[in-house]
């Protein structure tokens, strides 16, 4: 009887494992930057599942919080999409990943809700009418409420406090940044990456730091800036980029100083991943023509530089 019982639940217990085993080898799981919940989850992911006759499920936040999360193994993926290289070299410092390949490209540009308070004002700018406020003149309204995201957690929070750095530079305003966002770590600015441009339609913010992808993607409309300060164009790294950086400090209090880094958008396979081979084929999804055509559709640029950690 026992011997009859313990084969039972010997027979239940592998049938449970195979059934497990079976739905991890039909499912994707991607981890990105939480700026490309709309492409990834409405575009790529489904194509790519349609293709490969997967289950495709993704999860944003983030870059760094996600990269932090992939390399406590609080959270399992096969595949991580980050936007510059800093989430990247937390998962290769983890053993997590040997390389990283450029995949889209991305400017910062401030988007703004259309229906407003500072909306008419806004467009004027972006119009570049004759007796138009300049942009960063409009975000320093009093009531303005601008919305930005976690510069300790996010690429994009660190880009935008990079932006109107070289925005003090490039249109000889001192104090710029301040006067715009108040403490690097301002909480009344900060909010989720992958809930901001909500918050924006929503008319809880006026105005909004964004990565022109994931504002296109959005259906927003933005103001484009010059390549001085977007952060886009490689060219103007020596001259204008690397000139700038910032103190933040971490959960623990300690302090770090932030330098830019190019908007380029990686992807890179976890080598604990549930299934390494979905994984790469996703990745070259990504690159392949129909896949670009669909980054280029929502708003992305080319891939820009080379492989990470060649």
């Amino acid at each position: 009887m026992k011997r009859h019982l313990f084969k039972t639940v010997l027979a239940g217990t592998l049938g449970i494992f195979l059934a497990l085993q079976a739905q991890a080898a039909n499912e994707i799981r991607v981890t990105y930057a939480g700026s490309m919940g709309v492409v990834m989850d409405k575009h790529l992911g489904p194509a790519f599942a349609e293709k490969e006759h997967l289950t495709y499920q993704g999860q944003g936040q983030g870059a760094y919080g996600m990269a932090r999360l992939l390399a406590s193994k609080k959270v399992v993926a096969d595949v991580f999409v980050s936007i510059t290289p800093g989430p990247m070299d937390i998962l290769k410092q983890a053993g997590l990943i040997d390389s990283a390949v450029p995949v889209a490209s991305t400017r910062m540009v401030i988007a703004y809700n259309p229906k407003g308070k500072f909306a008419p004002a806004l467009a004027a700018a972006k119009e570049g009418k004759a007796d138009a406020q300049p942009w960063w003149k409009v975000l320093q309204s009093p009531g303005l409420r601008f919305g930005r995201t976690d510069p300790v957690s996010d690429p994009q929070g660190q880009n935008i406090v990079f932006t109107l750095l070289l925005a003090e530079n490039f249109y000889h305003q001192p104090g710029l940044a301040h006067r715009i966002l108040g403490d690097v770590q301002n909480p009344q600015q900060v909010f989720a990456e992958g809930g901001l441009l909500t918050r924006l339609e929503a008319g809880q913010v006026d105005a909004a730091s964004g990565y022109e992808s994931a504002t296109i993607s959005a259906k927003l409309p933005y103001i484009t800036l010059p390549d001085e300060i977007n952060l886009s164009n490689p060219d103007m790294n020596e001259q204008w980029y690397s000139k700038v950086s910032f103190p933040v400090r971490d959960a623990a209090g300690k302090e770090k100083v932030l330098h830019t880094q190019p908007l380029v958008f990686y992807a890179a396979v976890l080598k604990n991943a549930p299934d390494a081979q979905a994984g790469r084929r996703f990745i070259s999804f990504m690159q392949s023509v129909a896949g670009q055509q669909l980054l280029k559709d929502n708003g992305y640029g080319q891939p820009k530089g080379g492989v990470l950690y060649p």
